[in-house]
């Protein structure tokens, strides 16, 4: 078969076997110890982070549009989840909570799929980076903060002002060896070398030394807390539960699940893109990854989304097909089947100091240094996101950054817009008249308004153009230039409507200029254009001042005879 023909699907091929082998089984070495923290630290349990790397991982490589992207449990997706297992287990129970929980994941895919199906990918990461900064920022501070208990061997808290408010209690009650592990396990990781990342990751080398210096070094001690035992075998599966009580809630978190993991991953589709020199389909990622979700869902898995650093390793390693993301989840496939019972001494305080550097790695450093300097009101507004992901909840702090974003964008293009309207009565006020336009306008003495609009006019500048209304009553003629206008919103439109209605109900002339393409559309929708005499609108600035000049000659019926023709 010629080697055209060995695509399957989404460029899956056979031609970079090598390479799809060696980056999925790296990316899955890299995935095993992140996976199992995101596991615990969910509340759901370290076996269940494997299922979501597995399900995800498997699918979304399958059926995704990013061929070498590797997908998994995420620190913001494990954070949202945390939330839901700890909402759900309190109110119904362990078994019910956990059952209701996982249902949540599956809405949370079918939501992705739908995302995907409507072609919403182009939309998905149109969010403000000043939004999405605060966001991701605020989760790393949000894992961070859950982590420091277990981190020093105490117990882990589901709620990060409960975290914050015990902090005291916890520095009081260390317990030596966890802390001890812990901190040994953050040495690694941060000072490791980053070029031996890909021979042993820095998260796999904390976590197998720090085993077994608890295992066969350290004395045994009970109060140290350890994963323990994990189930062998393949994952059962997990009829959907629901609560008619709580269904808008289960929606409301399905939907976060869905929108946060759509942005996570697209957005590492983007790093892929650049990394690989490919293009990634956003819609068929989508899809993927939603397809991923349900399944892992069905089977007790944690929801997923593309995992950048597992990514960039994976294409490294010299993945560059779907294959290697396929690869990557069997490989943790066979662990879990053959190997689980390793994983069981594994202290919570290296998993928590592995989950502390993934919350440090989230952290926006780099804008955080340097939004201040670039605006105001963007830091401002991403410390706001940022205080609220961390202290109120994640729906609220996405729904109130990119409101207020959204106000800040339309009171900027306002002004804009604003800056663009020009109230032109004498040739002295604009500097872009032609000869004959500011002849004309001599002559009129004063009796003719030209009004110019500029750029798109969205309904921000609706009110501007409102408030120059009182100004038409002192002249007898205006003119609404529109030559400039690229886009006229209904809004916007609508006051046009009033200007023109208004200026011809108190008795003076109106004229519209340059109206073309979609704004002349619109304002033939909206019968604008039906009020007005047809000799009355034209294409051109001078025409209708020349025809200005001859209705304000008539009026004023005694002025003196005038040189030449108009505009001559």
């Amino acid at each position: 078969m010629p080697p055209s023909r060995l695509k399957l699907v989404n460029g899956l091929h056979f031609k970079n076997l090598r390479g799809d082998f060696f980056g999925g089984i790296t990316a899955a070495i890299v995935a095993l110890p992140l996976a199992l923290a995101f596991g615990v630290s969910s509340g759901a349990g370290a076996i269940h982070g494997l299922y979501g790397a597995i399900f995800v991982g498997f699918f979304a490589a399958l059926f995704g549009g990013t061929p070498s992207q590797i997908s998994g449990p995420t620190g913001p997706m494990t954070v949202v989840m945390a939330t839901i297992v700890t909402t759900l287990t309190a109110k119904y129970g362990v078994d019910v909570g956990l059952g209701m929980a996982f249902t949540v994941v599956m809405l949370g895919g079918i939501f992705q799929i739908l995302f995907g199906v409507f072609q919403l990918g182009k939309f998905i990461t149109l969010m403000p980076y000043t939004v999405i900064s605060g966001f991701m920022s605020g989760i790393g501070v949000i894992i961070i903060l859950l982590q420091i208990g277990p981190l020093l061997g105490q117990a882990a808290s589901g709620n990060v002002v409960t975290s914050v408010v015990e902090i005291p209690a916890v520095l009081a009650n260390i317990e030596p060896t966890s802390a001890g592990l812990g901190l040994l396990t953050l040495a690694i990781v941060f000072l490791w070398p980053p070029k031996l990342t890909r021979v042993v990751p820095a998260p796999l080398l904390a976590l197998v030394i720090c085993t077994l210096l608890s295992v066969f070094v350290l004395p045994d001690n009970p109060d140290v807390r350890l994963i323990g035992e994990i189930p062998a075998g393949l994952p059962s599966f997990q009829p959907p539960t629901f609560n008619v009580a709580v269904l808008k809630e289960m929606l409301g978190y399905g939907i976060m699940l869905a929108t946060l993991g759509a942005i996570d991953s697209l957005l590492t589709s983007l790093v892929a893109d650049n990394v690989t020199q490919t293009q990634h389909n956003s819609d068929r990622e989508l899809i993927g990854q939603g397809i991923g979700n349900f399944l892992g869902g069905l089977f007790g898995g944690l929801p997923g989304a593309g995992a950048t650093m597992r990514t960039v390793i994976n294409v490294q390693a010299g993945g560059r097909t779907p294959l290697s993301g396929m690869v990557h989840a069997l490989v943790l496939l066979i662990i879990v089947l053959q190997a689980s019972s390793l994983t069981e001494p594994i202290p919570h305080s290296v998993l928590a100091g592995i989950l502390i550097k993934v919350g440090i790695d989230i952290i926006d450093w780099a804008f955080l240094k340097r939004a201040h300097k670039l605006s105001l009101k963007g830091a401002g507004l991403m410390y706001l996101v940022l205080f609220l992901t961390v202290f109120v909840d994640l729906i609220t702090a996405v729904a109130v950054g990119a409101f207020i974003a959204n106000l800040l964008t339309v009171k900027s293009l306002t002004d804009l817009q604003v800056k663009d309207m020009k109230t032109i009565a004498d040739p002295t006020d604009d500097g872009s008249l032609t000869e004959a336009e500011q002849d004309l306008l001599t002559q009129m003495k004063g009796q003719v308004l030209l009004f110019s609009l500029g750029g798109p006019m969205s309904f921000g500048a609706a009110k501007a153009i409102s408030q120059r209304m009182k100004i038409v009553e002192k002249y007898e003629v205006i003119i609404l230039d529109l030559s400039e206008v690229p886009r006229v919103g209904v809004t916007a439109s609508l006051a046009i409507e009033n200007m023109l209605k208004d200026a011809t109900r108190k008795g003076h002339a109106a004229f519209l200029v340059g109206a073309n393409g979609q704004v002349k559309s619109r304002l033939k929708h909206l019968d604008i254009l039906h009020d007005l005499p047809e000799h009355h609108w034209s294409n051109n600035r001078l025409e209708a001042l020349q025809q200005s000049f001859k209705l304000v000659q008539n009026n004023l019926g005694g002025m003196t005879a005038m040189t030449d023709s108009p505009g001559g």
